[in-house]
Order: C-alpha cells, then structure tokens, then sequence
C-alpha cells in the first residue's frame, strides 16, 4: 500500500534501527545500541527515544506523521496502560510523531511473515508485507461513502480483515436519511436505537490493530470526531488517510495508509 519513500524506526529493548522503504525494497540505514534501563517510563523514556528520532533528518528532509513510522516491541510491551499513554503524549508532544507500541501477538505475527516470505528474523520485514490483520474504517457513510468503499479495497487488497463496515450495501429505506444502515445491520427499534448500531461500530476498534479515517479533503465529520474521543479513550492507533483538517485539538495519529 506503500506509494512513496518512508523512514520506518524500530525501538527495542536493546537497540533501535531505522530503515527506509522506497517501492517496496526496505533498506537498513542505521542500527544503534541504546538500551533501555529499568525503572525509565513515562517522560524520562520518552525524553530518550524523541531525542533519538531528533536525529533523523540525517535520513530525510522531513520528520512528520506521514513520512516516518516508529514501531516499539520488547520493554515497551511491558509498560502499563498509563506509562503508555504517558510514553505516546509526550512522544507526540516533542516529536509530532506517533509512538506505535506494538503488541506481543501481533509482532509474533510480523515475525512469522518475516521468516515465511524473507528466511528474516527481522519484524520490520514482515510489517513491510502485511502490516494490518485487522482494521475498523471510519467516515461520513452519508458524504463520501465511495471513498470509503475505496479505502476498505485497499485494505483488503493488502489483507487486511475489515472488522466494520462489514459491507458498504445501503438497505434502500435508509439512503439519504440522517443514519443509513447497511444491510447486515438490523432495523432500528426506535430513533434512540441510532446509538446501539453506532456502539457496536466503535466497539470493533477494540479488536481492530488500527483504525483507518476516510477524510477526503482533509475533512473529519462531527460524528468521526466523537469517535475520535472513544479511540483516545482506549489508546488506539489511528491512521487518517489524508492531513484532517478543522480538528480543534491535534493527538497522536499517522497520515497515509502503508507502513
């Protein structure tokens, strides 16, 4: 899903390295011993690893959210809930960049692609091939549900499972109401009903390893922005696929689909 140059950054509990990925061929540019000590986390961990990524415009012009990936596995995995969230805030503060702390059985996962289509002990290498089993896709289903539909086949294209929509078919009744539904969705009981189907939508993000925002334009809806609120609440990853716009408030998010 790659379609320009990136800097891909890998955080483990021993070193880091920083790679580049141009059409698909991923190319080591710099491996470093920097170790973690015990009893590092919240601010201090991240003042350590944003002083680090200060150093990458030695591999690009550009240092932002859609240029760079940074990916952390190992002591990272180990932290809590809150000296994660810690960690993210005050990445995100310093850097502008999105600290992706990935899950133990998802890096297994990466690892396992890795040896299976390169012979590579290297987790970066089977990002680089599938980096999403599963996402949850959101945006106006009202005003840009074509665009939508594009973004899920890209997904799946890569083979990525989309948790929700399941499917983008409209029962017919609903189209050009304020709360379309799509034909695998039930018929609302009553209007109070909207928030049911709108829950069971956000809950999939739970199970999801990102959330994908369809913003055409830049532009994130009133309802993507309350959705927003649930996802910082749960500490998701979320990729937007183009630059939001009008959003009162910036938090830690990646722009453009691709690793």
């Amino acid at each position: 899903m790659t379609t320009h140059s990136r800097i891909l950054v890998h955080f483990g509990t021993e070193r880091v390295s920083v790679h580049r990925l141009d059409s698909g061929k991923l190319r080591l540019l710099a491996r470093k011993r920097l170790p973690f000590r015990a009893g590092l986390t919240g601010e201090k961990l991240a003042d350590s690893v944003s002083e680090f990524c200060a150093g990458l415009k030695e591999f690009t012009e550009v240092v932002d959210n859609k240029n760079v990936r940074v990916h952390a596995t190992g002591a990272f995995q180990r932290l809590s809930q809150w000296e994660a969230a810690a960690l993210v805030n005050s990445f995100f503060v310093d850097t502008g960049l999105y600290f992706n702390i990935v899950v133990p059985e998802l890096e297994r996962f990466y690892l396992d692609v890795a040896a299976a289509a390169a012979g590579s002990d290297d987790m970066v290498e089977g990002l680089i091939r599938r980096e999403l089993r599963t996402a949850v896709v959101c945006g106006s289903f009202q005003q840009c549900l074509s665009d939508i539909e594009g973004t899920i086949a890209q997904l799946r294209g890569a083979g990525t499972e989309v948790l929700s929509p399941r499917c983008t078919r409209i029962k017919p009744e609903t189209e050009g109401t304020d709360f379309i539904l799509f034909e695998y969705q039930d018929e609302l009981k009553n209007a109070r009903d909207t928030w049911r189907h709108k829950y069971v939508h956000m809950d999939a993000f739970r199970r999801a390893d990102a959330v994908v925002v369809c913003n055409p334009g830049g532009r994130v809806g009133s309802g993507t922005v309350f959705e927003l609120g649930f996802l910082a609440a749960l500490g998701r990853r979320v990729i937007f696929a183009q630059e939001p716009l009008g959003v009162s408030v910036s938090f830690p998010c990646e722009v453009g689909l691709g690793v």
